[in-house]
C-alpha cells in the first residue's frame, strides 16, 4: 500500500497516479505531495472484507502509566485494524485520552509495547508519532489552531514550517490552491481565506481533519468529534470517516454518544478506571451491556429515576431580543426544573445564553429572579445574582487551564476565603476545594494540579462546582453533554 511520493516530475506522477484513486499537490513542475490510496481493486477488497479478516494496523500491549498520586492506566491492550473505525469508550476519567496521548507521543514514560504493522516501535514525541502516520484531532480544537491565521495557513502549517528550509518567501496563492485541493478531496466546503477565529466549532474540526491528511495519515484519532456538531454536521463527518476507512486508514473514535458509535464503528473497547474491561466487534455488544461495562452497574442502578419536586417560578425571561438572532424570546424556569432550549446550528441558542448571562447586551426584554426585576449588564452582575453559565468552549471561556484545580473551584466565591478584605485564607480555601473534589469525584492527584492536565470532562465538572458553590439562583448549560 502506497501513501506518499515526493518530488517526482509532474508528468510521471500523473501517469503513475492514473487508476489509483490518487490525489496530487503540484508545486511548479514538481509534485510535493502525492496521496496514493490503495488501487481501486485493493481498496474495494479491503472495504468489503469482514472486519476480522482485515490486517492489524496497530497494537498497544500491556500499556500502563502513572502520574503523581494517580495510576492512570493498568495493563491496557488495544488493537486497530486497517480500514476500520474502532470505538474507544469509558466514563469520565477512564483513561481514554491518556491512552491516546501515549499513542500520539505526548507521554513517553509509559510501560508496555507498541506495534504498527506487526513491527515494534517506540514513540516518545509527537514528531515520532506523526512520522509513523498517527494523527490526532483533540476535543479542544482551539488549542491546535491559530485563530488569527487563515484556513489555508492552518491546514498547510506543518508544510510551511518544514518546506521553508532557510527560505524566506511563501508562495501564498500556491498555498491556498494546495489547501483548497485538500478540502475538495475531503468534500469540505470552507473558504481557504477565511480566518479560523470566524469559523464554527464544526468547521474548525474539519480544518484539523484536513490538516491531518496533508501528511501521511494511517491512524486517525478523533476525540469526541461529534460533541459540538449538529446532526447534519455529524453526517458530513461520518461521510468523511467512511471515505478514510475505504482508503485503508484506521480510525479511533472516542465518544459518549452510543447510537453514533453503532452507526460508524466496527469494533469497540471499553475502559473503566484505567483498565480494559471489554472489547469485541461492536455488533456483539448491546448498548445496555456497554453502559454496564462503563459504570460497573446497570443504568437504572447508577441513575435511578427520581421525581423532582417542582416549585414556583424562580426565573423568567420576557421578550429578549438583540436585533440579530434573538427576537422576542420568552421562557420561565421553576424551582427544581430543567428546561431545554433546542434549535438548529445558528438558531440563536448561544446568543440567548450569553444575553441572559450578561456576556452580550440584549436590546429588548427583561429578566426576573423570584419575581424581582434584574439589572444585568455584565457576567459579574449575573454571578452576583446567582446565575451562571457553562460555556460551549470550556477551556477557552469556562476555566483557567494554567491555574490549579483549587483556584478554579473557589474563584467564583473567593471573597468567602478572605479576611480583613484582601487577605486570602489559603488553608480554608484548600479545605473547601478538597471537599468539593471528593463530593464530585474529580480525578486529580490533588487540588494543586493544573486544570489543563486533567482529562477532557474534568474542567467542565470544575466549572459546574464553581457555580454550585454559590448554592442559589439558576444555571444554564451550553451543550452540557460535551465531555472528555
Amino acid at each position: 500500500m502506497f501513501f506518499t511520493l515526493a518530488y517526482i516530475y509532474r508528468r510521471n506522477a500523473v501517469d503513475f497516479a492514473k487508476g489509483r484513486g490518487s490525489f496530487l499537490l503540484v508545486r511548479e513542475e514538481k509534485v510535493v505531495c502525492l496521496f496514493i490510496s490503495p488501487t481501486a481493486t485493493a481498496a474495494a477488497e479491503l472495504s468489503a472484507a469482514p472486519t476480522g479478516q482485515k490486517p492489524q494496523l496497530l497494537r498497544m500491549k500491556d500499556i500502563s502509566i502513572s502520574f503523581p498520586g494517580v495510576r492512570a492506566l493498568s495493563g491496557v491492550d488495544f488493537e486497530l485494524k486497517a480500514g476500520t473505525a474502532h470505538a474507544l469508550i469509558g466514563a469520565n476519567g477512564a483513561g481514554k485520552s491518556t491512552l491516546m496521548k501515549i499513542l500520539a507521543g505526548a507521554y513517553s514514560h509509559y510501560e508496555g509495547d507498541l506495534f504498527i504493522d506487526g513491527r515494534k516501535v517506540s514513540i516518545s514525541s509527537p514528531k515520532e508519532a506523526k512520522d509513523l502516520g498517527i494523527q490526532v484531532v483533540y476535543q479542544e480544537v482551539d488549542t491546535a489552531l491559530i485563530p488569527n491565521l487563515t484556513v489555508a495557513e492552518n491546514i498547510m502549517l506543518e508544510q510551511m514550517a518544514h518546506d521553508l528550509s532557510g527560505k524566506h518567501v511563501i508562495r501564498w496563492k500556491q498555498m491556498h490552491r494546495e489547501a483548497q485541493a485538500v478540502l475538495e478531496r475531503m468534500h469540505i466546503r470552507i473558504p481557504t481565506r477565511k480566518l479560523v477565529q470566524e469559523l464554527t466549532l464544526a468547521e474548525k474540526q474539519m480544518v484539523l481533519i484536513a490538516r491531518s491528511v496533508t501528511r501521511q495519515c494511517r491512524i486517525l484519532v478523533l476525540d469526541e468529534p461529534t460533541a459540538p456538531l449538529s446532526r447534519s454536521e455529524t453526517e458530513e463527518l461520518f461521510a468523511l470517516v467512511r471515505k478514510l476507512k475505504a482508503e485503508g486508514v484506521g480510525v479511533i473514535f472516542i465518544s459518549h454518544r452510543l447510537p453514533e458509535l453503532y452507526e460508524i464503528c466496527d469494533e469497540i473497547t471499553v475502559l473503566r478506571d484505567g483498565i480494559r474491561v471489554a472489547g469485541d466487534a461492536i455488533q456483539n455488544l448491546s448498548q445496555a451491556e456497554v453502559i454496564e461495562f462503563m459504570l460497573d452497574a446497570r443504568m437504572e442502578q447508577q441513575f435511578p429515576i427520581r421525581k423532582p419536586k417542582i416549585g414556583p417560578i424562580a426565573f423568567e425571561a420576557r421578550g429578549i431580543g438583540d436585533q440579530d438572532k434573538i427576537r422576542d424570546v420568552s421562557l420561565y424556569l421553576r424551582q427544581g426544573e430543567i428546561v431545554g432550549v433546542a434549535g438548529l446550528v445558528g438558531a440563536g441558542k448561544t446568543e440567548l445564553c450569553r444575553a441572559i448571562f450578561g456576556a452580550s447586551r440584549p436590546t429588548a426584554g427583561e429578566l426576573l429572579l423570584n419575581g424581582r426585576k434584574l439589572r444585568i449588564s455584565s457576567p459579574h452582575d449575573a454571578v452576583r445574582e446567582g446565575i451562571a453559565l457553562v460555556p460551549e468552549e470550556r477551556r477557552r471561556e469556562g476555566v483557567f487551564v494554567e491555574e490549579t484545580v483549587t483556584a478554579n473551584l473557589t474563584l467564583a466565591v473567593l471573597s468567602r476565603f478572605c479576611t480583613w478584605g484582601t487577605w486570602l485564607n489559603s488553608r480554608k480555601e484548600r479545605s473547601t476545594a478538597g471537599m468539593i473534589i471528593d463530593s464530585l469525584g474529580i480525578k486529580t492527584p490533588n487540588g494543586d494540579a493544573r486544570v489543563g492536565s486533567l482529562s477532557g470532562g474534568e474542567p467542565a465538572e470544575g466549572r459546574h462546582r464553581q457555580m454550585a458553590a454559590r448554592r442559589r439562583g439558576c444555571v444554564h448549560f451550553r451543550r452540557a453533554h460535551q465531555r472528555g
